[in-house]
């Protein structure tokens, strides 16, 4: 057998199941080459220092006044939406889309010593700052002996 059949015949292969992994898991109405679930947007990391619980959410190209931030029994919601920017002239066809754009929701679970009346958040070259400060009682304190 001819080794360049048997890697074309792999590739194609291939193609055909990201083809198909991309026709069931694509989200509605998204033509893409790798469109990103919704679950996903924004990306987000989750931090911790001793006075606070930091959450750093990438969520260029929108607007702040789109972007609505909640907390409620101990869960911290970040949702909004993203518009879509699509070209002016109709005679342009899309046929990659990796842009996400919609509505998006979520959802970070906060440790018990989070304290929910203390919350800070800033929006900044498309990055969502939140800061939940720690409870005072739950936080290391030196008792003097007498």
């Amino acid at each position: 057998m001819n080794g360049l059949n048997l890697y074309g015949d792999i590739f194609a292969e291939l193609n055909r199941l990201q083809q198909n992994f991309e026709q069931v898991f694509r989200p509605d109405g998204a033509r893409s080459i790798r469109a990103m679930p919704r679950d996903t947007f924004p990306v987000i990391n989750v931090g911790s220092t001793p006075e606070a619980i930091e959450v750093l959410a990438l969520a260029p190209g929108i607007d702040p006044a789109a972007l609505q931030l909640t907390v409620d029994k101990g869960l911290l919601v970040v949702a909004g939406e993203r518009k879509a920017e699509q070209p002016a002239d109709d005679k342009v066809a899309v046929y990659a889309k990796e842009r996400y754009e919609g509505a998006f929701r979520r959802v970070i679970s906060l440790p018990e010593d989070a304290d929910p009346a203390a919350i800070s958040a800033t929006y900044r070259d498309g990055l969502l700052r939140v800061k939940v400060a720690r409870r005072e009682s739950s936080k290391p304190r030196q008792i003097q002996i007498h």
